[in-house]
């Protein structure tokens, strides 16, 4: 962790650390182990299906595997957004039909509610406050992708979201040059690291073994290899997120995307004052390179977006360090939001990685001729999506296992969905990079015309991507 000469806290993990503190570190592995079901990872998705796979079934020796600490990665840096996206859905609805993705969506509307009610009934406290998603457009372009998708989310059954004009817009929260919003009931802000240190408690009170400062260095069938020893169990559940390229063979099944964040000072009253958000709603944006932020349950702001969106070679960065352009790139945005906050510090800075599959869809897979299983591919819509990653996993892992039946879960159209790899390097680079500076200049483009056809830079830039 180190501070600029502005001030800025710029790395030390996350914000969210700062605020409630490092964890010890539980033990390491002693040596070789068995276990029923060996997790790798410890984020969201490893101790969410740890913690299924125990309530499911008490006498499973569940044991999680984690390099750093529970919550080092994404789980413990991302921007606290509780809420229905989805990785992928149209595609699922392309290759499935329109009543697979449907059900999905569902699923994913349910998952909500299931980590609130989660939470409540283990007595996690993660500063959750139900204020729904509001999503803006500041630019004629913009608006017309907002109509787009609002009218595209209600034929997946949303029937509860709501469309605002400037007006409506401004009741919730006070953006700058916003023209128009919609809004879902669906998403809930939350102090990412709160909830990552509550699962992993409510797991071990279970009877979940946990050991930290564990690299897997090798996941192969019935077995998870480690510098300290190997763990054996029918079941190996791969959970590494944006950190399986590091993995031995996985080095271009997910790429690791940056996005990286910074939380302002507290805000005071008057501040928040003209700025509105007295629903502390999620906020979001419809921007090709979009922002996300929150009203802290401390009175901040914390707001992400992209900044260096990927490192040669599937790197991940040291702890969070992030670019000075970065940070002022964030700034910027926070202050065309708010220009009545140009003044505000920025206090903290920080980045993470989220796992990206070639075709930008998220997936659930158990093999069940090898007992190897995996979940993943978020692209950063996992607060909740891992949720529903767990419980699938965990039904997954009762069908094979004889303990269960297929469930809802197990026939939704993102299980065991196969997706090609990465292009090698330099490729992958240059194919990100590219795509990126070309999101951005459709944004500028979009910004300074006032036409209310989206830039056909950005569906260039979708291409590269394979998102269309």
């Amino acid at each position: 962790m180190s501070s600029s000469a502005s001030g800025v806290v710029n790395g030390g993990v996350s914000f969210w650390y700062a605020d409630d503190g490092l964890p010890a570190r539980r033990e390491p592995l002693a040596g070789d182990a068995s276990a029923d079901v060996v997790i790798v990872g410890g984020g969201y998705t490893g101790l969410w299906t740890a913690y299924y796979l125990k309530k499911a079934a008490p006498s499973l020796q569940v044991t999680v595997l984690e390099q750093k600490f529970c919550g080092y990665g994404a789980s413990g840096r991302n921007g606290g957004w509780l809420y229905n996206g989805i990785a992928g859905r149209d595609h699922y609805a392309k290759l499935h039909g329109r009543e697979a993705a449907v059900r999905l969506q569902r699923a994913m509307n349910d998952t909500v509610a299931e980590v609130i009610k989660v939470a409540d009934d283990e007595g996690v406290e993660a500063d959750i406050h139900r204020g729904g998603v509001l999503e803006v457009a500041c630019t004629p372009a913009q608006l017309a992708r907002l109509k787009a998708f609002h009218e595209h989310e209600l034929s997946y059954g949303e029937k509860d979201r709501e469309l605002y004009g400037a007006r409506g817009t401004a009741e919730r929260i006070r953006v700058a040059d916003a023209v128009g919003s919609t809004w879902t009931p669906h998403g809930a802000r939350l102090h990412p690291v709160k909830l990552v240190k509550g699962i992993a408690a409510a797991a071990e009170a279970l009877g979940v073994v946990i050991h930290e400062s564990t690299p897997v260095t090798e996941i192969r069938p019935r077995h998870a290899v480690t510098p300290y020893g190997t763990v054996h169990a029918p079941y190996v559940l791969r959970c590494t997120e944006g950190f399986t390229a590091s993995l031995k063979g996985q080095r271009r099944t997910w790429l690791p995307m940056n996005s990286s964040m910074i939380a302002t000072e507290p805000l005071t009253e008057a501040q928040w004052e003209s700025v509105g958000w007295d629903g502390r709603e999620t906020l979001g944006d419809m921007a090709h390179a979009y922002m996300y932020a929150q009203r802290t349950a401390d009175g901040r702001i914390a707001l992400g977006g992209r900044g260096v969106p990927y490192r040669f070679g599937s790197r991940t960065d040291n702890d969070g360090r992030t670019q000075a352009a970065t940070v002022e790139a964030l700034r910027e945005i926070l202050v065309r939001f708010f220009p009545s906050l140009a003044g505000l510090r920025v206090e903290h800075a920080w980045s993470g990685v989220l796992g990206v599959p070639r075709d930008w869809c998220a997936t659930v897979t158990l093999d069940r001729s090898t007992g190897l299983g995996w979940a993943g591919g978020y692209v950063g819509s996992g607060v909740a999506t891992t949720n529903l990653a767990a419980r699938t996993l965990r039904d997954l892992v009762q069908l094979d296992s004889g303990q269960g039946g297929a469930t809802d879960l197990t026939t939704l159209p993102w299980v065991g969905h196969k997706v090609r790899k990465w292009e090698p390097e330099p490729f992958r680079w240059l194919g990100v990079q590219g795509m990126y500076a070309t999101y951005r200049a459709a944004d500028r483009r979009e910004l300074t015309g006032h036409g209310a056809q989206s830039s056909k830079l950005a569906r260039v830039a979708d291409r590269v991507a394979g998102r269309h």
